[in-house]
């Protein structure tokens, strides 16, 4: 059989797959696969670069399954190259299988990022981008010079963090950037004129991208059209692929019904027939049809060996290399930073400690990149940025990212750049915007990524600019989601201890919260454990004589100040106030040490803190006093806002004496 021929053969062996997988699991999406299978395979067979052997080889292309949707298409691809099994594809969609209904990139060997919410695979591989361009600039090209490539759907594109995302891509000039958007104007409810009519060609120039259109089942249109996408390297590129849905099926070609339901049996038996598949065979993966595929690995085998003799060659002679390169592939661990001191009696707000560790770390964490969503006076990070400069592609060493008005792309490309590995990254807003980015926040804790995410202006205590900027619920939403760290600290150093704690994490995300009105600093004289408590999320701030408490109230950041004060209010009583810094951390310690912390004989308890009162509950208990705000803010001076919304010392400790009085 001809090469063409055998192309085409091994495109209809896929589609057979995604057919297959997708009935026998009874769920999935067959038709987006089947139209977007001739670009993947070209891709993948003829200009993917990669390590047959190493799926993590560091200068390995990067290709992110945006329309994570048409994960059995990616699936049937890995398994071409080797590094699945046909009996992964059969488990498609099941328990514990290596091939679950989106890709996941801790489970499926070759998935480089977690997708399925539509936008953010095309804006994580911004990310990824932007990580290969930083770090070829200060590795050398001879050591990261890779591609990033993206497969987008309709759907993708309709997502607003999707063009977020490529404005930024086309401002930094990332020209090992392409992106293959599979037209084939069709989504889940219908054709997509239902919706939109967007010409995205003129949308992406505008942005500053290279724009080619062509039709998507051409293979030679697809091999030329990569081609000039790698040639431009001063801008990423957009290859529009006209296509049609479930391409190659018997009679249901263009029918939106595929793009998420599997196709009948017969229907299967029919198509297989026309595309030349054994139609009684089912997971029909020939094995000419794998030798042609992977014609090349000998090549790519070759390829990644001279790169790594290289490597170790330049990382035996150059020391200076040698030290970049043990910066960049280790997290910061273990390792303990220089932290600004505060003094102890003075005041500052954490917001802006934050900015000054963020400051110190300018020279001793480079692999520390980021920046915020247009609010650098507001988040202080103007420091940072005139130190570091501003990343483009024009000036790659540049390590601040101008973010602008974008909070939920800054979300995702900081998961793209932890995706690719080798730096740091931060991105910084107002509290009550997470909500703008919180599935990228999500999604940092679902792919077990250490990114850092900086929140100021962290209750009411905003103040004037009103209810609208004033969080409420979203300390405690930020909370729920699973395998994230939020982290409130209560002054200046002990910001310090928050941030050194955050980087030391390798497999969770931390949602850092810092105030905008200034605090005082706690004095370690007097409260010793300030030092070092924060690392065990709650510890005893102030205890009660002989260390027997018979009032607990806890409190966070901003309101631990309050929790001290009201305590001193209530002489009659022996009173411990807890520093309850970061909920996630504390749960995880032991259970001795949390019942040191709070013995289960003390059961008079209260807790204050600027947001929602649902999960204090769980330390106080029910029929406990718990100061919050379960209403939105107003606009006034914060210092009002407290004494209208109870939060003076007096009023909490009003609160806890009514609690006793019916106990």
């Amino acid at each position: 059989m001809s090469a063409p021929n055998m192309d085409r053969m091994a495109v209809n062996v896929i589609k057979g797959l995604v057919m297959d997988g997708t009935r026998k699991a009874n769920s999935g999406h067959p038709g987006g696969p089947m139209s977007s299978a001739d670009f993947a395979y070209i891709l993948y067979k003829e200009f993917l670069n990669h390590s047959p052997d190493d799926a993590q080889w560091f200068n390995r292309d990067r290709f992110v399954l945006s329309a994570g949707h048409e994960s059995m298409l990616l699936y049937a691809l890995l398994a071409f190259q080797g590094r699945i099994t046909v009996d992964d594809l059969k488990a498609f969609r099941q328990w514990k299988s290596r091939t679950p209904g989106h890709p996941e990139v801790h489970v499926t060997p070759g998935v480089e990022a977690t997708t399925g919410p539509l936008g953010q695979g095309f804006s994580m591989s911004v990310g990824m981008a932007v990580a290969e361009c930083m770090l070829r600039a200060r590795l050398g090209d001879d050591v990261c010079s890779h591609f990033t490539y993206a497969l987008s759907s309709d759907g993708d594109l309709q997502e607003p963090v999707c063009l977020g995302s490529a404005a930024l891509a086309g401002h930094w000039g990332l020209g090992r950037l392409i992106v293959f958007y599979d037209s084939n104007h069709i989504q889940l409810s219908g054709p997509t004129k239902r919706s939109d009519t967007t010409n995205y060609k003129t949308v992406f120039e505008g942005f500053g991208w290279h724009v080619l259109e062509i039709d998507g089942h051409d293979h030679d249109a697809i091999r030329q059209a990569i081609r000039q996408a790698q040639a431009e390297t001063s801008r990423p590129s957009l290859i529009i692929g006209h296509t049609t849905i479930a391409k190659g099926t018997a009679t249901r070609e263009g029918d939106f019904e595929t793009h998420g339901s599997p196709l009948p049996a017969d229907e299967i038996a029919a198509s297989k027939k026309k595309m030349g598949l054994p139609e009684d065979q089912f997971f029909y993966m020939p094995q000419d049809v794998l030798e042609h595929f992977r014609v090349r690995h000998a090549e790519l085998r070759a390829a990644a060996a001279r790169w790594t003799r290289a490597f170790e060659e330049k990382l035996e002679k150059d020391a200076a290399f040698q030290e970049l390169w043990r910066v960049t592939k280790r997290a910061p661990g273990n390792r303990s930073f220089a932290w600004p001191r505060f003094e102890p009696g003075s005041k500052i707000a954490t917001r802006s400690a934050w900015g000054k560790c963020l400051e110190s770390l300018v020279d001793s964490l480079p692999i520390l990149v980021g920046g915020s969503a247009d609010l650098d006076p507001s988040n202080m990070t103007v420091k940072f940025r005139e130190a570091v400069g501003n990343f483009s592609a024009h000036e790659p060493l540049g390590r601040n990212l101008a973010f602008g008005v974008r909070e939920f792309p800054m979300g995702a490309i900081c998961n793209g750049i932890a995706l690719h590995g080798g730096l740091v990254p931060f991105g910084a807003t107002f509290l009550t915007f997470a909500d703008y980015e919180r599935n990228a926040l999500r999604m940092s804790a679902l792919q077990h990524l250490p990114v850092l995410h900086v929140f100021t202006h962290d209750s009411f205590h905003l103040g004037e600019d009103g209810p609208t900027h004033q969080p409420v619920e979203h300390i405690c939403s930020l909370r729920l989601i699973p395998n994230m760290l939020v982290m409130r600290p209560a002054d200046g150093n002990e910001t310090a201890l928050c941030l050194e704690t955050a980087l030391k994490q390798t497999s969770r995300p931390t949602c850092l919260m810092f105030s905008r009105q200034n605090l005082p600093v706690m004095d370690p004289a007097a409260y010793p454990a300030v030092l070092d408590g924060a690392a065990k999320g709650g510890y005893v701030l102030r205890d009660a004589p002989g260390g027997k408490p018979d009032l607990i109230i806890l409190a966070s950041g901003s309101e631990v100040p309050l929790a001290l004060a009201a305590a001193d209010l209530l002489p009659e009583r022996k009173v411990r106030v807890v520093n309850m810094v970061c909920m996630e951390l504390f749960d995880e310690q032991p259970q001795l040490y949390r019942d040191e912390v709070l013995p289960p004989s003390c059961c008079c308890r209260a807790a204050v803190e600027a947001g929602r009162t649902e999960l204090w509950y769980k330390y106080v208990g029910l029929g406990n006093p718990v100061l919050g705000l379960n209403h939105f803010g107003d606009s006034a001076p914060p210092d009002l806002l407290a004494e209208k919304y109870g939060f003076t010392a007096e009023n909490l400790a009003r609160m806890i004496r009514e609690r006793l009085a019916l106990a």
